[in-house]
Parts: structure tokens; sequence; C-alpha cells
């Protein structure tokens, strides 16, 4: 939201508190995805292995697998705690009519989610 051109606050319409809350459910989908695909990563290799065989896939391949999906497990718990940070803080500022965008939460955790992503390649990589 911008100041009037008069240099006062303007005052919040409800639809900068909707679009708020929007944004915020979108980053609550975002996290519970993460985590549900920390959860499926994490039991791939196991359930390769339990469905192969037991020597089907080195033992590494597992672990792996299992560090990857706890990774991506903490990314989406973070995501929605940051989800919420947010959104409060963006009530606070829309509230006040000094509302700011910022990147440095989106840049965070596209960094982070870009990192997971060459893991995932990279494990990807190792299991051909």
């Amino acid at each position: 939201m911008a100041d009037a051109s008069d240099g006062t606050a303007r005052r919040a319409d409800p639809a900068d508190y909707l679009a708020n809350e929007r944004t915020y459910l979108s980053w609550l989908r975002t996290g519970i995805a993460t985590i549900g695909l920390g959860f499926v990563v994490a039991k791939f290799g196991l359930a390769i292995r339990e469905l192969t065989g037991i020597s089907a896939l080195p033992e590494s391949t597992v672990h792996l697998s299992s560090l990857i999906g706890v990774i991506l497990t903490i990314l989406g718990g973070g995501m929605i705690l940051l989800a919420f940070r947010r959104f409060s803080s963006n009530q606070q500022r829309i509230r006040a009519g000094k509302y700011e965008p910022t990147k440095g939460t989106e840049l965070a955790l596209t960094a982070s989610l870009f990192m997971v992503a060459l893991m995932l390649i990279a494990y990807l990589l190792l299991t051909f």
C-alpha cells in the first residue's frame, strides 16, 4: 500500500487484508506440500529397498534420501513459521498505512529450495 499523494497514510482497504490473507494461505499450502514431499523422499529409498530386495540399493542411498527428506520437511515447517510471521507483520503495516514490500524472506526461501533441488538432482544421478 502506498502513502497518499498529500503525505498522509491512506486508510487500509479490506481488499488489502484479504490479499494478505490469500498470500498467507498460499505460503501455508507451499509449506505443507514441501513437508509432504520431504516425507515421500525420506521414505522413497526405504520403499524401493523393501520392494526390490535387500541388496537392490546401497545403504548410503537410503540414508541420502532420508537426509534430503528431513531437510525438505524442516524447510516446509520453516515456511509455515515464516508465513505466519510475515502475515502478522504485514497486517500491522497495512493497519498503520505504511506497507513496504520486502523480498528478503522470498530470497532466502528461493535459495533454500534451489539448494534442495540440487540435492535431489544429485540423489537422482547417484541412484541411476
